[in-house]
């Protein structure tokens, strides 16, 4: 059983809020999809910088 455990493959990481699988931000624990993260970003404490 060892052996099959170890063939499978590893799930691609799900945003937490749509469920999505493209362009999810693990950084810092976020797991959520770079669409929720610039609708959620300055609730959560993030600010834009520059231009």
């Amino acid at each position: 059983m060892a052996k099959d455990e170890a063939k499978k493959k590893r799930e691609p990481p799900t945003c937490e809020i749509c469920g999505t699988h493209r362009r999810v931000i693990r950084k810092y624990g976020l797991n959520i999809c770079g669409r929720c993260f610039r609708e959620v970003a300055h609730k959560i404490g993030f600010r834009k910088y520059g231009i």
